[in-house]
């Protein structure tokens, strides 16, 4: 794992940044996890890409893409972290109480899954979130029946917070929001 740097991306790099998207979205639980298909996705312009990645890219404020990439330069995993400031609402429309961290998007190429690289992209998302961010909580949310997921942030330090938030009027599915305080500085 020592061959791999896990790092913010850099404004110029959305071609990259869309081809990790887009494989992310043909696992065959990205029904469960994203909130996009890949058709969906595959359509956007160019200039959606660029904007995209540029929102998060290193020395953003507002958000943070953070990558891992492979010796040969390929992206083999990634998150973004999005600031909710406290006064807004959530993409679900939920108010926003407290600065916080959403991590949203994580991906990991199934080849590179089990091997502690994810939880590298995650020290590196808290370490952005609490250090350049100030946040003052992190969270993220998880589909009901992503149980693999739901494993890996419980064991990363991310508890349910009880908030379930429906997928659809009238639908049976729901995610989970998980949550992680930061533990106050002596």
């Amino acid at each position: 794992m020592s061959s791999f740097v896990v790092r913010s991306v850099r404004a110029d790099e959305w071609r990259a940044a869309k081809g990790l998207r887009l494989a992310a979205l043909r696992d065959p639980v990205a029904h469960l996890a994203f909130l996009e298909t890949y058709e969906q996705a595959v359509s956007r312009p160019d200039s959606f890409w660029q904007e995209r990645v540029q929102g998060g890219a290193e020395g953003a404020t507002g958000a943070q893409q953070i990558i891992a990439e492979g010796p040969d330069g390929e992206w083999v995993g990634g998150l973004v972290v999005l600031v909710e400031e406290p006064g807004t609402t959530d993409w679900a429309g939920f108010a926003v109480e407290r600065r916080q961290g959403h991590i949203v998007g994580v991906f990991m190429m199934p080849e590179h899954r089990g091997c502690g690289l994810t939880d590298v992209l995650f020290d590196a998302a808290l370490e952005w979130a609490w250090e350049s961010a100030g946040v003052e909580r992190m969270r993220l949310i998880v589909h009901q029946d992503n149980a693999r997921a739901q494993r890996f942030y419980r064991r990363v330090g991310f508890v349910p917070s009880g908030v379930t938030v429906p997928l659809a009027a009238g639908a049976d599915d729901s995610e989970l929001e998980f949550v992680l305080e930061r533990e106050p500085h002596p």
